[in-house]
């Protein structure tokens, strides 16, 4: 099931923000994430806060339902309008995530999409992203995406064997994600993602090639590769406490890192942040880049999170509780909290530090300077960018970026 919220203090009624937080807003893009929280079925990894039919029924009502999602969250955008007030910025990102954004229909995407060009504006060369599953979509639909304004689009490919599909309880055959990126191509998408998961139980280093192969045989111009996280409360977790499938250990996930940066690399991919390649800078995603930045952004939907100048809040998680807030007139905001100077240049470091433009070393306090020298002298941070004032992650720096950054943040 879906991770608790954390605290945090209450969110006020109409979802006002103090004051600090608009200041200075013009200097900061401003993105919108947009949470879809419906799933066909549930996969045995996912702990992400999504929903099946089953799991709703009887709890949520007529409020919990995709029919009339796409309304309940244009009422969220147009109170996002009104916290924002006279915040003059154009949208420079969307992305649509999930759950499964494209069970519902297309026109709903784009509903939603328009309800943000109706209330902000979109930048000229805004980016707009949409997650996809494989199965969910077709030519006509992708038609209709790109149609209503939608230029990039992500789908989850996770693996090209059938037996790690099966340990990942993915539904989609083999062989569909790569033709759903000719499909995207031929509707008119120029950004195409392809998602991939390694260190699956069961999963081979020649499995993992395999998988890396069949996804740059598809033609997308970026790929994201995540080790397999077996969180709690899940069934992959409960599969592996039981015996029935083995854990994968750290070493494994390492080596699969290696071979596929040497495999993408070698395609014309280049890394720009610890687990995305793009064969270009105009292939990154952009969206995600505000979250590494820690730019601004209004997360959309039932659990979905936000920040706004030092101000991050998140909503309540339920689609039925979300829609009802909603209904009502009042914020779905759970709780919130004021990030200090501190929390944000610790913040700074921790993220910006996955980038390969890396993070300045004016951020780090002594104790982390000499961390950052331990860490050159170790061979895991890069040295003319250190030399140009910068800490940047060398590919064995970014097998350990966690214990890097624990030590630059002191």
């Amino acid at each position: 099931m879906p991770s608790a919220l954390p605290d945090g203090d209450p969110v006020p009624a109409d979802g006002a923000l103090p004051a600090s937080a608009l200041a200075g807003a013009a200097d900061c893009p401003l993105g919108f994430y947009l949470h879809v929280p419906y799933c066909a079925t549930r996969c045995g990894y996912c702990d992400f806060n999504t929903y099946t039919a089953t799991e709703l029924r009887g709890t949520g009502g007529v409020l919990a339902s995709r029919d009339n999602y796409a309304e309940t969250l244009v009422d969220e955008v147009r109170l996002a309008r009104k916290v924002l007030g006279d915040d003059p910025r154009e949208v420079r990102t969307v992305f649509v995530g999930g759950g499964t954004p494209t069970l519902l229909a297309a026109g709903d995407l784009v509903r939603m999409l328009g309800a943000i060009r109706d209330e902000f504006g979109l930048a000229p060369d805004a980016e707009i992203t949409t997650e996809a599953n494989p199965e969910s979509v077709d030519p006509a639909y992708l038609a209709a995406l790109r149609e209503g304004g939608f230029n990039r689009i992500s789908f989850g490919m996770q693996s090209a064997k059938q037996h790690v599909l099966k340990v990942l309880d993915r539904t989609h055959t083999p062989g569909r994600p790569e033709a759903c990126v000719a499909e995207a191509r031929a509707a008119g998408f120029d950004h195409v993602n392809l998602d991939l998961i390694y260190g699956t139980p069961g999963e081979s280093d020649d499995d993992w090639r395999a998988t890396l192969d069949a996804a740059l045989g598809a033609g997308p111009d970026h790929v994201s590769a995540y080790a397999l996280i077996v969180e709690e409360g899940t069934q992959l977790a409960r599969r592996i406490r039981r015996g029935e499938v083995p854990m994968t250990d750290d070493d494994v996930h390492a080596d699969r890192y290696l071979i596929a940066e040497e495999t993408l690399s070698a395609a014309g991919f280049d890394w720009y942040e610890v687990s995305n390649w793009a064969t270009s800078d105009a292939g990154r995603c952009l969206h995600n880049e505000l979250y590494w930045r820690g730019a601004d952004w209004w997360g959309a939907g039932p659990g979905a999170h936000s920040h706004v100048g030092g101000v991050r809040w998140w909503n309540v998680k339920h689609p039925g509780a979300y829609a009802g807030a909603l209904a009502a007139g009042r914020s779905p905001g759970a709780g919130r909290e004021v990030l200090t100077d501190e929390d944000r240049r610790v913040e700074r470091i921790l993220l910006e530090l996955r980038l390969r433009e890396g993070v300045p070393l004016p951020l780090l306090h002594e104790e982390g300077l000499a961390a950052s020298r331990r860490a050159l002298s170790d061979g895991l941070l890069q040295e003319e960018p250190y030399a140009d004032g910068r800490a940047v992650l060398t590919l064995r720096g970014r097998l350990l970026a966690d214990a890097v950054v624990r030590d630059l943040v002191d």
